[in-house]
């Protein structure tokens, strides 16, 4: 697991990692917002040349705010991961965030489910 703070807000935001079942778990805490968008986007890249599963579930349990950096790091994420014929899917999202998905119609393009658990078996 590795955890990823942005070096002008510490302990804004952490990352953990973790594989399961041949699918990436990417467990965020913290807000998603303009000051954390690189950290963000950095934690749902893959590296050059590391063989990464191309299924993602973001564990969004520990998000009780995220904004529009949040959104367009997400769709940037589908669309990588889809050339690749793979998917990503948001698990535990709070009620704040999950009404953010749904006004601008993330939740039509990218899976949303109530727990982690859900989102890895669908």
């Amino acid at each position: 697991m590795a955890d990823i703070e942005n070096a002008d807000q510490p302990k804004r935001l952490s990352v953990e990692h973790a594989v399961v079942d041949g699918v990436r778990v990417v467990t965020v805490r913290g807000e998603i917002d303009h000051d954390v968008r690189e950290v963000f986007h950095e934690a749902l890249q893959f590296e050059d040349g590391v063989p990464a599963p191309w299924r993602i579930v973001v564990d969004l349990s520990g998000v009780p705010f995220m904004d529009s950096s949040g959104i367009n790091t997400f769709i940037a994420c589908h669309r990588q991961v889809s050339q690749k014929q793979g998917w990503v899917r948001i698990a535990s999202a709070h009620p704040f965030v999950v009404r953010v998905l749904a006004l601008v119609g993330v939740d039509a393009v990218i899976a949303c489910y109530p727990s982690v658990e859900q989102a890895l078996h669908a």
